[in-house]
């Protein structure tokens, strides 16, 4: 099966990713994808979760911070700024503290804990997973292409929901529990549960966006995951093993696709040794694909003459990975 018949047979599928180590291609990807559904007719938004974007370069214009910015015609691209989005956090967090305890202004020694809690390692990729949440969460596009970080943290997201729902339902039950003692309580006491119900709701809507984003990346019927893969031995060792860890999050995965692939008509051509070799290499490590991934390879994308960038360049991705245009 191709990149075309896989959209073609499975038009609800609205949610694509592309993941894979980083350096493979993923942003490429997703941006001939999103470029190509926007010359369908589909109103598109691809998106970057990863710190380090190059949707940006890739599009040739300054994308970053920004919000959702349009490209083309149907098409959109947003990379997320995860400094401004711990920085909303902060102010959220403050205004909550003033709601719930009608202070003034933040006492000094909250308000140190708050700028410490956001120097925490975790913290952007909190930030990303929340801005992720909003975006699918809306229903302003047609179809969502994720770019997303390299595998590592890519797992660590998918990770995040369970880890998140586990613990809120600890917290939820130990709450239900503490209800039991209510009528004994004073006014003070009362008031007091007050404040906790209004943190236990907080609590119960973060779950509650946490899943709605976690059950859209885990629906066989709106989502697709496509892993990009190069013909090379570590990269196909860990992109195995990664496909093993996805399964077990129950992540749709679509097909792999194969990518600088040097072409094989430079082999009756007066050629640098080195190249042979190389050539010689990846026939190799192809026939490997081939077999570790049967049936399951939907593309192989020859090696450019020259960084993807412009959309030229995108469109010529974008006919070779799905086949020229209808």
């Amino acid at each position: 099966m191709s990149m075309r018949e896989v959209f073609d047979k499975n038009p609800d599928r609205r949610y694509i990713m592309f993941g894979g180590k980083g350096g493979l291609g993923k942003t490429t990807f997703s941006a001939a994808t999103a470029y190509w559904l926007a010359k369908q007719g589909h109103k598109v938004l691809v998106f970057s979760v990863d710190p380090q974007a190059s949707l940006s370069d890739i599009f040739k214009r300054d994308i970053f911070g920004k919000g959702p910015v349009e490209i083309m015609p149907n098409l959109f691209a947003q990379e997320i700024d995860a400094d401004q989005r711990i920085k909303e956090y902060q102010e959220e967090i403050r205004q909550k503290i003033r709601d719930m305890y009608g202070l003034p202004e933040i006492p000094e020694e909250i308000e140190n804990y708050i700028q410490a809690a956001a120097a925490e390692p975790a913290m952007e990729e909190s930030a990303i997973f929340d801005e992720v949440v909003d975006i699918v969460g809306s229903s302003n596009y047609d179809y969502y292409i994720y770019d997303l970080v390299p595998l590592g943290h890519a797992l660590y997201y998918l990770s995040m929901a369970s880890v998140y729902d586990q613990w809120i339902d600890k917290i939820t039950a130990l709450r239900t529990e503490m209800e039991e003692y209510s009528q004994v309580a004073s006014v003070m006491q009362r008031n007091k549960e007050s404040e906790e119900d209004q943190i236990l709701k907080e609590l119960q809507f973060i779950k509650h966006r946490i899943n709605t984003s976690s059950s859209i990346l885990t629906d066989k019927l709106k989502t697709a995951f496509f892993f990009v893969v190069t013909p090379e031995e570590m990269i196909i060792l860990d992109t195995k093993k990664a496909a093993g860890l996805f399964a077990k999050f129950d992540v749709p995965l679509a097909g792999y696709i194969v990518n600088r692939v040097i072409p094989p008509e430079l082999a009756g051509q007066n050629i640098p040794p080195y190249l042979r070799n190389r050539m010689e290499m990846q026939t190799t490590y192809l026939k490997e694909i081939d077999q570790v991934f049967s049936g399951e390879v939907l593309a192989r994308i020859p090696e450019f003459e020259r960084d993807i960038t412009g959309l030229p360049m995108i469109e010529r991705m974008a006919e070779v990975m799905f086949g020229g245009k209808r």
